[in-house]
Parts: C-alpha cells; structure tokens; sequence
C-alpha cells in the first residue's frame, strides 16, 4: 500500500458528473422528499407517545404502523437514495469515465420508489411485518430487491471499467455497500418470510438483519462519500491511509456479529450475547481508524467539511456507546428504553445522515454546473439540523435515564413512568419539527439549485476551489 497524492485536475465539473446528472439527482430528489415524509410520520409517532389520544380514531395511524411507515421511509427511502447516489458518484469518478447504464439507474429508482410507496400503504393497512428495519409487507420486498440491482449495475460496471490499476479506500466502501445489501436483504427475507425459521432463530436472524444494515450497507455509503470528500477539501492526503484497509475488513467481518447484543437476556442461547459484545468491542478498532484518516476534515473549510466534521465525530462517539451499552450490566438497565433508541437515532440522523448531507452539498454543484441557489439556506439547514439532533437526542436520553430506574423498580407503575418523563418526550417532539423545518430548507434550496440548469450547460469557471492533493491510491 502506498501514499502518493494524486493531482487535482483543472475541472471540477467532468463529463462523469454531466453525463449522470439526471440519474443521480433523481436519486437525491426521491431521497430528500423521502426524509421530509418520514419527519412527518416521526412527529406523529413522537406526539403518541405523550398524547395517546392523537389520531387514535385513524386505524392508519396507530403508534405501532406510524412508527413502521417512519423507519422504512427514513431507511428505505432517505438514506438508501442517498446513499446510492454518493456511491455511484463516487465509483464512477475515482473509475475515470461516465457511468454506464443511466437509464437502468433511473427506471430502478423509480420502481424502488413506487415499492416502497406500495410498502408503507400496505404498512398502513396492517400488512407490516413484526421485523425491526424489514417491516415492509413482503409481497413489495422482490420488487425492491430487482430494483436495487438495477440501479447498482451502474456502479458495479463503473468498478469493473475503472481505468487505472490503483483502488481508493472510497471505492471499496461503495463497492461493499452495494454488494451487501442484496445478500442481506435476500437472506432475511427467506429465513424470516419466505420459509421462516422456527423459534429463537427468527430473532438472531432478525438481529444478524439489523445490524447488517447499518453495518455493511448504510455506513459503508456513508464513508464512500466521506473519504473522497474529505481529502479534497482539505488538500491533504489521508494521515493514517495505510491503516484504511484495517479499518474496513474489520467492519466487513465483524460488524453484523454485533446484532446479538440487543439479545442479552432474550430466550437464545448464551453464546449468541456474548458473540454480539465481544464484536462491539472489536468493532471499536473500525471507528478509531475511520476517525485517525478523517480527523484533517478539522482542518477543512466549506459547508461539506462542516456537515461531515459532525457526522465522524458522531460516528465515533456512537462506536464508543455501541461497545458500552452491550456490556451486560447496561444492558440490562437501558436496552428497554429510550436510550436505546436514543443511541439509534444519533447513529441514523447524527452520522450517517449528516455525512450524506455533507456529501450532497459537495455533488449537487458539480453535478448541476452551478453553484447552490441559496447560501442562506445552506447555513440555516447546518444550524437548524444541528439543533434538532441535539434537541431528539437530549430528549430521549433524558427519558431513557428515568425509564430505566423506573423500569427496575416493581413499585412504579406504567402510568407513572410515562408521566414522569413526559417533558423529555415533549422535547423530542419538539426536535422533530425543528428538523423537518431544516430538511424543508434543503428539499427548497436542492429544487431551486437543480432547475437553475435544466438546459444542461456545464458553468466550470470559478466555481470551485480547487485542492492541491486528493485521496492517496491504494494497490
């Protein structure tokens, strides 16, 4: 392995960029308006929870199917677009020509879209599965799975096609993210709907399923977008690159070993928790080398660095609760409570989320040809989304810390729990319209900034900043 900085070229805006412009912004528009509904559907359920009584006579909108619509449309429909859009951006640039097969990247997104659309209708009307991050009825489930390969194709050929011998740490993490999920998907929907296991196993492979996606396909599109961005904001090539390749077969081969932590004192045999935390622990060794390469964003300037900044630090500090939270002693105490989900939604909306964001303000103007329409927007969209994480985050560790003293005391009861941490729950309800107020303004500026150019000519003077190095390549 070896670290040679690599040029910058003269032009930020390529033929790459241009010639996948409509696919890949397809991509982020779908993913955008995806992350606005699931706002919606995670205000509601979050109103539930203090307020029973909200929507209590729509059988749609039950806690329980609001909650299912919320997590597959964030899932699903935000970071999956996302995520697929900074995979194949990243692919087909660090692989030196177009990206083939744009109009099977555009007809996969846009029946990935109408099945997951399918899927929370059928959510709503009781057809959901009882699945953590597989609740969609499994009657839209093949669709999705010949969508996704529709529109990976495009990055699996951009990976084959590459024109120089040397790889980037960027293109493995996309290339493993695209390879992942078909074979996690298709795994979890044979053993557990097709011809579903019989007794404990359905919970190991529902656990193995979980953590397998946030593991192996969401991160990994996560830090594509990261390690290419980061180097070429700060002009500096990565400090501890020879370690990268560490950092990733471990996360590639230890990080669904880690769904067996949420198990601890669940019917299943010993070793299946004890698996789960030792992997936590070694997984450890994952987020200290993804966060020794990526420290130099601290050193970059722009609104990329900026989003991407927070989301490593994030990233590593969910790493750092992942490994403590499965000791069996916290467990105990906090996997039944808003912690828990607490701890989920600072690695979703704090890390992943905002290393997409990051990555989506860095493509769009090279994509589109023009810079972003609103700089306004921008800022008000880091401020604003920063305050909402803060706030959703403080308000369900606020309630998990009540509810698990609670929870061990036999003489509180259910009613007085819920009463009690109650302003905690208001405050959570209170993040979730602050961040829809947020992803509104990026939904607002993205619109704006992608129908500046709709007759496609390319402006590459003066836009950019160009950078003195890139990535360092890898043989």
């Amino acid at each position: 392995m070896i670290n040679s900085p690599t040029n910058a070229g003269s032009a930020e805006v390529t033929p790459i960029d241009t010639s996948a412009r409509w696919p890949l912004l397809l991509l982020l528009g779908s993913g955008l308006t995806w992350l606005v509904i699931s706002g919606v559907f995670a205000l509601i359920a979050s109103i539930q929870l203090h307020s029973p009584q909200f929507l209590a006579d729509f059988e749609w909108f039950t806690h329980g199917r609001t909650q299912a619509m919320r997590e597959s449309a964030f899932i699903y429909g935000w970071a999956a677009n996302a995520g697929l859009a900074v995979a194949l951006w990243v692919l087909g640039r660090l692989g030196g020509s177009p990206l083939r097969a744009g109009n099977w990247v555009v007809v996969g997104t846009l029946f990935w879209n109408l099945g997951l659309l399918a899927g929370l209708v059928g959510i709503a009307i009781g057809d959901m599965t009882s699945f953590s991050m597989l609740q969609l009825p499994k009657y839209v489930q093949f669709l999705m799975l010949f969508s996704y390969a529709t529109i990976a194709i495009s990055g699996v050929l951009a990976w084959g096609g590459r024109r120089t011998d040397g790889t980037y740490v960027s293109q493995w993490y996309a290339v493993a993210a695209l390879f992942a999920f078909p074979w996690l998907f298709s795994a979890a929907q044979v053993v557990l709907l097709w011809s579903p296991a019989r007794g404990t196993v359905q919970a190991i492979a529902a656990g193995w399923y979980a953590q397998g996606a946030w593991t192996l396909w969401l991160a990994p599109m996560a830090l594509a977008g990261a390690y290419y961005i980061v180097p070429k904001t700060s002009g500096r090539v990565l400090p501890s690159y020879d370690f990268a390749s560490l950092g990733f077969w471990t996360l590639l081969f230890v990080g669904a070993w880690t769904g067996g932590r949420h198990l601890i004192g669940g019917p299943v045999p010993a070793w299946v928790s004890t698996v789960g935390v030792v992997a936590a622990g070694l997984l450890l060794f994952h987020y200290l080398i993804v966060f020794l390469n990526l420290r130099i964003v601290t050193s970059s300037e722009g609104n990329a660095a900026r989003f991407i900044r927070f989301g490593i630090m994030v990233y590593l500090l969910v790493g750092l609760l992942d490994m403590i939270t499965s000791f069996r002693v916290v467990a105990v105490q906090t996997q039944f409570t808003f912690l828990a989900t607490a701890l989920e939604q600072l690695g979703l909306y704090g890390a992943l989320s905002m290393m997409f964001f990051g990555a989506i303000y860095y493509m769009v103007p090279r994509i589109v040809g023009a810079p972003w329409a609103s700089g306004g927007m921008i800022t008000g969209h880091r401020v604003i989304v920063m305050l909402g994480i803060v706030l959703l985050i403080g308000g369900l560790a606020g309630a998990g810390m009540m509810q698990a003293g609670d929870l061990l005391n036999p003489n509180a009861s259910f009613a007085a729990i819920i009463e009690r941490i109650r302003v905690p729950l208001l405050v959570a309800t209170a993040a979730q319209i602050v961040l829809i107020s947020a992803n509104l303004l990026l939904l607002v500026n993205f619109l704006k900034t992608a129908s500046a150019n709709v007759s496609g000519d390319v402006r590459t003077q003066n836009l950019f900043r160009q950078p003195s190095v890139l990535e360092a390549s890898a043989t």
